[in-house]
């Protein structure tokens, strides 16, 4: 009775050894990348291809370590399996392929940051120079703190679970506040958590180099300087501290490191944070309740300290703006967004992930997914659409509180190389979430409108008087290529000059086609700004865009500098005298005028002569707020004929001003 078993089980490993090369040669992939049989593969974990027929079958893998990654094209997911799961799988009556470029990949996560080529104690990660450890990331953020204490706050608000039971290796559960602590009131506020899957490197370096890309461009940018005046960007760097610590150690760490599930030491104990999440917890599939796999759920919705930290601090940033069913929508003008990074897979993912039905607000979400998709060239799709998921961070954003939420899936790797981080992920990615401190106050409407971009100025720098000329370009097709997100004509442009129009007292300013009419989806608009009265100070220009459906897009901006005249006269008169014209003025300020010249035409468009060898000095002060009286007498011009005189002015800096003319005629 015990040998029948024995001869079926002998069968089955001789049915795979003999199938497997046609497993491998099945796969809808290039041959090369499809790699060896389990067989053949050496002890410890490797990257499969499971292939599946339906989503639905994705839901039957909640035990397996699956990545954030979806090939909908040839239908498979990847996960990290040994040889008893790679057999599991198949069990199942799945498809698998070892993929060994993802193998490789992989692997690189098992190395000690100690033990890597190059490495100097935990100073980032060897190799990997451009991730900083948990450390770090911590260090960087007080820095920014310390440095400029007007725009930053580092602020503990919880603990992580090894902390939270005593453990010295624990951590505080920090976020980085940015914005201009100088300017009071209720601002839209952009929320944004990273790494909260503790192997995935690049989401916490992204969000570390966004807080510091804001903080040193403030008064340098016009976009960041506005946005951190009027906005809040609240960034949790590190959303699962210890677990990050054990990737660091070299093992490949999803979970937090809860030591009351699968045992203290084992490498699979923790909680899944992303399936522990109130909303919806456990309900559809989308998770594991077996402690030792890679998406359990925990015992209880919220039970992990990292899960009640950052749904403590949503609850506490962001009001309830949706009703309590699942049909009720968020009304449009609801405010705030949240994003929570992870790698990999190029994607940019919105509500619901827990089922394949629309989230009443869908429409707006799906318009400001393929706007982010423009930005970083990713897929855009409701979560779903990646596998069903439960207890996630972005279904309780939108569906406890009707926030604007969205993952992004950065990349196409866990360990990304320093190169493509650099290159292609922190371009890509910075200008997407720029716009999304933009469309913070309107998430739901602004990414419906036009962009206006391309700002310039004919000078950025005039005297006070001055009419510059604006120009911009406002466009209304910046959504990812091939998505069917419709687009309208331009139908409007206006600028703003220091006060925005959700300050009170906001003016607006009309802006005009270049072409004389509306009437593309992206149009070159010009307007003329007038100075006068602006006082010396930097001002900050802000411009919009409507298309033809009446979407106002988000805004941009740039920095104009006006300066004081560097005279003001009072008076400038020329008098006929006996044999001579007496030219009078007098000033009432010189603001770093160094002096005068006086010229003579004998028409008013004729030639000007300069009637003084050397320059008529300023009788005041640099700087000086006081002005003065000058004369100056022409012995020259002929009897009975009237002549034109003008004043110029020159500054310290190079820079002239006219004035005049006035007329005479010299007495006989």
């Amino acid at each position: 009775m015990r040998r029948r078993p024995c001869l079926s089980l002998l069968s089955f490993v001789l049915l795979i050894v003999c199938l497997s090369p046609l497993l491998v040669l099945n796969a809808s992939v290039p041959a090369a990348a499809a790699g060896p049989s389990v067989s053949a593969w050496p002890a410890g974990i490797f990257v499969v291809r499971v292939y599946y027929e339906t989503a639905e079958d994705i839901g039957r893998l909640s035990s397996f370590d699956v990545f954030e990654y979806n090939n909908l094209a040839s239908k498979y997911v990847l996960a990290a399996v040994d040889r008893a799961g790679f057999r599991q799988l198949q069990s199942l009556g799945f498809r698998v392929a070892v993929d060994e470029e993802e193998t490789a990949n992989f692997r690189l996560l098992s190395i000690p940051l100690g033990e890597q080529d190059g490495a100097v104690g935990i100073e980032t990660i060897p190799g990997y120079s451009c991730y900083r450890t948990v450390e770090e990331t911590y260090q960087a953020a007080q820095a920014l703190a310390t440095n400029y204490p007007s725009l930053a706050t580092w602020t503990d608000v919880g603990d992580s679970w090894e902390k939270s039971v005593g453990q010295s290796d624990g951590y505080d559960m920090m976020v980085l506040k940015l914005t201009n602590s100088q300017i009071p009131g209720d601002k839209p506020k952009l929320f944004i958590t990273a790494s909260i899957h503790a192997r995935e490197y690049t989401p916490a370096e992204l969000a570390t180099r966004f807080a510091e890309d804001l903080v040193t461009r403030y008064d340098v940018d016009a976009d960041a300087t506005w946005l951190l005046d009027h906005h809040e960007i609240h960034l949790m760097l590190q959303a699962n501290p210890d677990g990050r610590k054990e990737a660091e150690a070299g093992r490949s760490w999803r979970k937090n490191t809860n030591e009351n599930y699968c045992g203290v030491t084992s490498t699979n104990r923790g909680a899944d944070l992303n399936r522990n999440f109130d909303f919806r917890w456990g309900c559809c599939g989308g998770s594991s309740g077996t402690p030792c796999d890679g998406t359990y759920r925990g015992p209880a919705a919220g039970s992990e300290p990292e899960t009640r930290a950052v749904q403590n601090y949503m609850r506490s940033i962001f009001a309830d703006q949706r009703g309590p069913n699942l049909t009720d929508p968020a009304p449009s003008n609801a405010t705030g967004v949240y994003l929570d990074l992870h790698s990999y897979s190029e994607l940019v993912l919105w509500p619901w992930g827990f089922q394949s039905a629309l989230s009443p607000n869908n429409s707006a979400l799906q318009t400001l997914g393929r706007k982010f998709a423009y930005f970083n060239s990713y897929t855009p799709q409701r979560s779903y659409q990646l596998y069903v998921t439960d207890g996630t961070t972005v279904d309780f954003a939108y569906g406890e509180l009707g926030v604007a939420a969205y993952t992004f899936e950065l990349g196409t790797r866990f360990f990304e190389t320093c190169t493509a981080f650099q290159n292609t992920i922190v371009p890509a990615n910075l200008p997407a979430l720029v716009y999304a401190a933009k469309v913070a106050r309107t998430p739901y409407l602004t990414p419906l409108g036009p962009d206006a971009l391309n700002l310039a100025l004919s000078s950025t720098s005039v005297e006070e008087g001055t009419l510059v000329t604006l120009n911009a370009t406002i466009n209304d097709t910046r959504y990812r290529s091939g998505t069917g997100e419709p687009t309208q004509t331009i139908a409007a442009a206006e600028y703003y000059v220091d006060t925005p129009p959700w300050v009170e007292g906001a003016v607006a300013h009309a802006m005009a086609p270049v072409d004389g009419v509306f009437g593309s989806t992206a149009e070159a608009v010009t307007a003329s700004v007038d100075t006068t009265g602006l006082g010396e100070a930097r001002h900050i220009i802000y411009v919009r865009g409507q298309d033809a459906a009446g979407n106002w897009g988000a805004f941009s901006a740039i920095f104009l500098t006006t300066t004081p005249t560097a005279v003001e006269l009072l008076s400038f008169t020329a008098t006929g005298a006996k044999k001579a014209i007496i030219v009078n003025w007098e000033t009432a300020t010189e603001i770093f005028n160094l002096g005068f010249n006086v010229y003579r035409a004998t028409t008013e468009g004729g030639t000007r002569t300069k009637l003084n060898a050397e320059l008529i000095p300023s009788v005041t002060y640099p700087g000086s707020q006081t002005g003065g009286f000058y004369t100056y007498t022409d012995v020259t011009p002929n009897n009975n004929r009237l002549y034109y005189y003008w004043l110029e002015d020159l500054d310290w800096f190079g820079a002239t001003e006219w004035h005049g003319p006035v007329t005479a005629r010299r007495n006989r």
